[in-house]
């Protein structure tokens, strides 16, 4: 009976295998929303171009720690952003060390095309753990870990449940070294090169925690170095985000022998790929509000509007066209402006007779809901 469960314990590891008539069709559409992302780009103005490519930055870096259960703020990070890049902002500055670092890690990982190395990896996991102190779950920070005992597990105590077990310390380095020189000398398909790197160095997990973090930094690394990609544009672990029980299944069924007997990734691949699609996606969705912000606030400059009508006006916009829940209603705009029934009934009959909002047909009285004039 074969006792070997793991990728790494399959004696052709890392020589994985793949059915690439499976991927093409998909890389093909991934590079033509890539070329339909420049386009809706090209719509926006300077200044809206250097803040969406802060917004989706700033996604990136909440994102990929969300997926670890770390929830970040997003003002500190934003600050943080504005700070390495030197853009001038007018809020106060919210940034923390920990902003800090994880915004250097996301900097270096996009815009430093320098070749891979062992200390670069150990610099990053640094950088994730550069505030963290726990007596409980220690980390050694910027140094692979010196025990075997690194598994992957859910469930409450007595019903564990072991989804993988790392490669032994001992063949660490060697496997790391193997992994970095894929990275920095194979001519493969970027698209493939980045889920296969990424599925490689998971299945190593070098370090006591932050492994998933770092695997997603190498992938937008390769992605922005050999792929050419602008992925100052999208965020590939906001798309991991809202599919992380699929991102952890897939992983799951790859790297386990019982699944994949035969080190065959091509799920692994076509998963990783509509990953980066997705988050095409979710950036051109994020585009359109953008351009329709525009338009409206051209439509509606000459109107003479106050302080709180505009909060509530750029809030439904955010949302997106018959994205907020329920529509506007008094008690929404008292909430979201902090004024009273009366004043809030005055703001709102003031934008319906400048044409700015319009009832939603099936409501009257107290329940009468808004929505802009798009």
């Amino acid at each position: 009976m074969n006792s070997k469960k793991w990728i790494w314990e399959h004696r052709n590891f890392p020589n994985f295998t793949y059915d690439y008539s499976k991927i093409e069709p998909l890389i093909f559409k991934l590079i033509e929303k890539s070329g339909e992302l420049k386009g809706k780009m090209s719509y926006l103005a300077q200044n809206e171009h250097d803040s969406f490519s802060i917004e989706t930055s700033l996604s990136e870096i909440v994102a990929t720690s969300l997926i670890e259960g770390v929830e970040l703020k997003r003002d500190s990070v934003r600050s943080s952003l504005h700070k390495k890049l030197n853009i001038a902002f007018n809020r106060e500055d919210r940034s923390t060390k920990t902003s800090d670092s994880l915004t250097e890690l996301y900097l270096d990982s996009r815009f430093n095309q320098d070749e891979l190395t062992i200390e670069r990896l150990h610099k990053w996991h640094e950088a994730i753990f550069e505030s963290y102190e726990s007596v409980l779950y220690p980390v050694n920070r910027g140094v692979f870990r010196e025990h075997d005992e690194m598994q992957i597990v859910s469930g409450s105590i007595g019903k564990e449940k072991v989804h993988y077990v790392a490669i032994p310390h001992k063949q660490i380095v060697s496997s790391i070294e193997l992994l970095i020189e894929y990275i920095n000398c194979s001519n493969e398909n970027f698209i493939v090169k980045s889920a296969v790197a990424h599925l490689w160095f998971e299945s190593i997990h070098p370090y006591d925690d932050g492994n998933g973090r770092i695997g997603r930094a190498i992938v937008n690394y390769i992605l922005a170095k050999d792929g050419g990609l602008d992925n100052r544009y999208y965020s590939i672990s906001s798309a991991i985000n809202q599919d992380r029980k699929g991102y952890y299944n897939t992983l799951e069924q790859s790297q386990n022998l019982l699944y994949n007997p035969n080190l065959d990734i091509t799920e692994w691949i076509v998963w990783h790929t509509k990953s980066i699609k997705e988050s095409i996606n979710i950036s051109l969705e994020n585009i359109e509000k953008v351009i329709k912000k525009t338009r409206f606030y051209d439509k509606i400059r000459y109107i003479k509007l106050n302080e709180k009508q505009n909060k509530v006006i750029n809030r439904l916009l955010d949302a997106g066209e018959g994205n907020f829940e329920g529509g506007l209603t008094n008690k929404k705009y008292r909430a979201l402006t902090k004024t009273d029934a009366v004043t809030a009934s005055r703001h709102l009959k003031d934008m319906l007779n400048k044409g700015i909002i319009r009832e939603i047909e099936g409501y009257g009285g107290r329940n009468t809901r808004y929505e802009l004039m798009l």
